[in-house]
């Protein structure tokens, strides 16, 4: 009889793998939890050359937060959903939030329904995207003068009750 010797070698990939995974959640968590560097703002965007402002929305929250505007500036936000559902990005102020809180409120949260078309009034202003999972879309926006109290939220259905909310830091030149 032939004596096998059983090999440790998946024991020791399997635990070495475990050990990597573990240590990049947490190096992921640390970097998650600390706040957005402050973007160079010496030269706040106008209409001819808008400043560029990349957001990507996870779920069920915003990156980056805060959000850092000058007042009187104009932007084109590149937007994304990384996200597994669709979520939308509503900033304005409270007027404007109330306005696509109650919206939004009327889409129906059952799978595969079709909700209505959401709106509000011409004259609110703000700016609001609704993207599916995985899609993008780029929009421009004049930032109010400094003083505004602008927010960022999603307000479709259980999105602000999980923490759907941006931080906003409106600045003046």
């Amino acid at each position: 009889m032939s004596s096998s010797k059983i090999s440790r070698a998946p024991v020791w990939v399997l635990t070495g793998g475990m050990a990597l995974a573990i240590g990049l959640v947490l190096l992921g968590a640390r970097l998650a939890a600390q706040p957005a560097p402050v973007p160079d703002l010496s030269r706040p965007g106008t209409a001819a050359e808008p400043r560029q402002v990349s957001v990507i929305m996870r779920d069920y929250a915003f990156n980056p937060t805060p959000l850092y505007l000058v007042g009187g500036e104009t932007v084109e936000f590149y937007i994304i959903n990384g996200g597994l559902v669709a979520h939308e990005f509503v900033l304005g102020d409270s007027e404007v939030q109330r306005a696509w809180a109650v919206a939004s409120g009327a889409t129906p949260a059952a799978p595969f329904a079709t909700p209505p078309p959401a709106s509000v009034p011409p004259a609110i202003g703000g700016v609001r995207v609704l993207l599916a999972s995985g899609a993008d879309a780029r929009v421009r926006y004049e930032v109010p003068p400094a003083g505004a109290q602008l927010q960022l939220m999603c307000h479709l259905p259980g999105h602000l009750a999980r923490g759907m909310v941006g931080e906003v830091i409106l600045t003046s030149r």
